[in-house]
């Protein structure tokens, strides 16, 4: 992260751009400088005084930043140090999501999970769905058409919510106005019937165009005319017996969604109880030893067009390593590795509004249907999969933890629950949108940092440049796999990875 110091240099300013590590330095020097005078009259004036303070000041601040570039490099176990942390001004940019903020704008560009398709019937009740700070209905309309519009009727704002949904539209309750799938007012019977038709025309009503797949109604937001491509995941080709989606409601900001589903690192500590259980242990098999075993995970990354590619690689278990590989296609996906005898699964971090988020999780499996049975470590949820941890508790009862079972060996306390109801009260733990200017971020939180550092570099590149980021080839959306393996320490773990993709291809 580029800091520019101007340093005095006769009557103008130079500016010297600086490195974090030597601007620490600088920091430290330049001001003690600053301060002091020589004692002869017009000493600083002089070219020779000049370059006696500034040269052996230089030198001090590039050597005391080298040595400081070494002792908090990536590989050095503190690894990014207070100077990658974000400042307010950054943490704004990335968790504001409201209507005209920068990153907003940019995020509504992309199609995203509204509801689940099976959620709405043909003519049945409309579904409120709030989004990025605004508040929506979707509803099926009588030939099966998804519509998704504003929740407030144009005419005096009353809910749509309450709309008689007939004859392919809502019909306001309050006056009789109808609208479209389209978005069109079609029919406004308190009108005089000469002027009916024109004046219906006339009341603008929003509306997003709708994609279903994968289970879920998708909705794009954005202020294109047309829409971008839909997202070529693997899992929105697939029927809908196919992929099983529950969606959990969280009191956060969408970044600490997103970043709970990026952390590799946590699971060992975290989850400990669950992996160690008896039904941890027959979804996971030998892999739980693996990932109890070593909570310092080595990240890797390769960077691709979605987004990048990490490697948590578990080097502290003998002969083997182990390696979770997951892929991570931004702004909101997370394709975590699935359990060896379970179906795949794809999380995603979607933005209710600045301090709540919608947080999936979507089971789904290319050779057979499958009933979520896989996602068993979400342990006695709700039981409803549009709300699965509405009844998780809250910071007034502390999410049900148990200290007792604490004392009895149990890690988090958090008892009979699964991976993401711990996940969910320590993210609920930080308040609606942390403040991180106080972390103090260490080597394993590299993959926290990197997708900040894109996202808040994508943001700024779309104000200024106005194109979507993370728009790679669909092609490369539809071959994503997130997977987990043990390989000979003589072996590189993408070499080991390629060729278990190979082997899926050609199976």
């Amino acid at each position: 992260m580029a800091i520019t110091h101007a340093l005095p240099w006769n009557r103008f300013m130079v500016p010297l751009p600086l490195s974090a590590h030597y601007s620490w330095a600088a920091e430290l020097l330049i001001p003690a400088i600053m301060k002091y005078r020589a004692p002869q009259a017009g000493a600083w004036a002089s070219r020779p005084s000049r370059m006696n303070y500034f040269l052996p000041t230089g030198i001090i601040v590039l050597a005391l930043g080298e040595i400081r570039k070494a002792a908090f490099a990536a590989d050095l176990g503190t690894a990014i140090g207070r100077s990658n942390m974000l400042n307010a001004a950054d943490n704004t940019l990335l968790t504001r999501i409201g209507p005209g903020t920068p990153m907003g704008t940019m995020l509504r560009e992309y199609w995203v999970p509204a509801c689940r398709s099976a959620k709405l019937e043909a003519d049945g009740a409309p579904e409120k769905v709030r989004l990025f700070g605004e508040n929506f209905v979707a509803f099926r309309a009588t030939d099966g058409r998804v519509g998704f519009l504003q929740e407030a009727c144009p005419h005096r704002c009353a809910s749509l919510r309450l709309a008689r949904n007939e004859g392919n539209g809502l019909r306001c309750i309050f006056h009789g106005w109808k609208f479209s799938v389209d978005g069109e007012c079609v029919d406004a019977p308190t009108e005089p019937r000469g002027q009916r038709e024109r004046f219906a025309q006339s009341v603008p009503v929003r509306s997003h165009p709708t994609r279903e797949a994968g289970g879920l109604v998708w909705v794009y937001m954005g202020a294109q005319e047309t829409p971008p491509p839909f997202p070529d995941f693997e899992f929105t080709q697939l029927p809908d017996a196919h992929v099983f989606p529950l969606r959990g409601i969280i009191k956060t900001n969408w970044l600490q969604g997103l970043e709970a589903l990026l952390d590799s690192a946590h699971v060992t500590f975290l989850h400990a109880t669950n992996l160690d259980s008896a039904v941890g242990r027959s979804l996971f098999l030998e892999e739980s030893d693996m990932m109890l075993g070593d909570g310092a995970p080595v990240f890797e990354f390769d960077e691709k067009p979605y987004g990048f590619t990490e490697g948590a690689i578990r080097t502290e278990l003998g002969d083997q390593d182990y390696a979770r590989v997951r892929e991570v296609a931004l702004p909101f996906f997370s394709f975590i590795p699935a359990a060896p005898t379970g179906a795949r699964i794809v999380c995603c971090s979607i933005p209710i509004d600045d301090e709540t988020t919608a947080q999936w999780y979507i089971s789904y499996d290319a050779d057979a249907p499958v009933d979520g049975s896989n996602l068993t470590l979400m342990g006695n949820w709700s039981g409803d999969p549009d709300h699965f941890n509405s009844d998780m508790g809250d910071e007034s009862n502390l999410w049900h933890q148990n200290r007792e079972a604490m004392k009895a060996g149990h890690w988090s306390g958090i008892v009979n629950r699964g991976n993401p109801y711990e996940d969910f009260a320590v993210q609920e733990s930080m308040g609606t949108i942390v403040d991180r200017s106080r972390e103090y971020l260490g080597t394993c939180d590299r993959v926290i940092y990197r997708a900040r550092r894109m996202l808040l570099d994508a943001v700024r590149s779309y104000e200024s440049t106005s194109t979507v980021p993370f728009t790679g080839p669909q092609a490369e959306l539809r071959t994503i796999r997130a997977l987990s393996f043990a390989y000979p320490k003589t072996e590189n773990w993408r070499d080991v990875r390629q060729a278990l993709l190979a082997g899926h291809e050609s199976a």
